[in-house]
């Protein structure tokens, strides 16, 4: 194992928590487990052998054992207040929901978890350890069916303003495409979600023609492939790409170079100040790794090791063109989506 992998799961490591969840960074900002970034970091695990790749989703299932309550309300009603919606931030130690207000309508989140659970079954990990998790998966299909996943404007992977995202929807449909085999998914609420897809291809959303949330329909998630799939990735390359990440989506006010002038501006406003996001360039490796774009993907991965610090660790984001980094690093996130892409590029060599 070269010493860039190795460093990157000395990270997972130190991230990975007794119960089995993952801190997003070590930063004080991000002392929390997602759902999200726990979903990410275990990506690298599914193919081994070691149980470290179960116990995260253990951890998951026993969490919404003890929000079962929640599960029964939101299979039948659907949420109204963004407090009632299915949580994707936990507490790290004891994994509870907090009170903060926060954007909690994430489907992307639920749909990612569904997906994991289906990709651990199907390759053979005993993720379903009895009746009562049989009956949690069930209970997660019906809340996105309940919330209409579809056409419910919903927070995002960025955790912002809501408006129907396809990151969100593609997401759900793979969740729910992926336990088909485990637990009963109407037809129809893939089908729904599909159909949304194609209204919005090839934007984001509404406000967003493009965004880097996009290239989870393509990696992990493969509901876009082929000439749709690569116009995507064309998009993002062309609007998105930097010199050392991707950012978001154009108009970030999240760690732009004048956030200090507040993030209520329109999106023109901070155009040219975007946050340069690290992990976007493991991500756009690993999708050209789909198209069979080996040599492409050999580019993405030494601009990822060139961004990388000493230790091997890769910040969150870069300020706008700087070489200047934010306090959220190591992100767990960026190792593991830089461990994917190496470990996938060099079983090809």
């Amino acid at each position: 194992m070269n010493e860039k992998i190795s460093n990157s799961y000395q990270i997972l490591d130190q991230l990975r928590l007794p119960h089995g969840l993952y801190l997003a960074s070590s930063s004080q900002d991000y002392q929390y487990v997602w759902l999200r970034d726990s979903f990410y970091m275990s990506l690298p695990y599914l193919e081994q052998n070691n149980h470290i790749y179960e116990m995260t989703y253990h951890r998951i299932l026993d969490l919404f054992r003890e929000y079962e309550w929640k599960l029964d309300i939101h299979t039948v009603q659907r949420p109204r207040e963004q407090w009632e919606y299915l949580h994707s931030r936990y507490s790290a130690s004891e994994v509870r929901e907090m009170d903060t207000p926060w954007g909690h309508a994430q489907h992307d989140a639920i749909g990612a978890i569904l997906w994991g659970i289906g990709m651990g079954q199907q390759k053979g990990k005993k993720i379903i350890r009895d009746a009562k998790d049989h009956e949690i998966v069930q209970k997660l299909v019906g809340y996105l069916g309940c919330v209409r996943y579809w056409e419910d404007e919903d927070n995002g992977m960025w955790e912002e303003w809501r408006e129907v995202h396809s990151s969100s929807v593609g997401a759900c449909v793979a969740g729910l495409q992926a336990v088909r085999d485990i637990v009963f998914v109407p037809g129809e609420w893939i089908t729904n979600g599909y159909q949304t897809l194609s209204n919005i291809y090839p934007q984001e959303s509404n406000q967003r023609p493009y965004d880097l949330a996009q290239l989870s329909l393509i990696y992990p998630y493969r509901v876009l492939a082929g000439e749709q799939a690569k116009v995507v990735v064309d998009q993002i390359e062309t609007h998105l790409l930097r010199e050392r990440g991707v950012i978001r989506y154009k108009g970030d006010s999240y760690y732009s170079t004048i956030e200090h002038m507040g993030r209520h501006h329109d999106l023109s406003f901070y155009y040219g100040t975007e946050a340069e996001w690290t992990f976007g360039l493991p991500w756009l490796a690993l999708c050209h790794l789909e198209f069979g774009n080996v040599k492409k993907a050999k580019q993405y991965i030494t601009q990822t090791e060139k961004v990388m610090l000493d230790d091997g660790s890769l910040p969150e984001l870069y300020f706008a063109q700087s070489q200047r980094y934010n306090s959220n690093t190591p992100l767990g996130w960026g190792s593991a989506m830089y461990i994917l892409a190496k470990e996938r590029y060099d079983a090809l060599m």
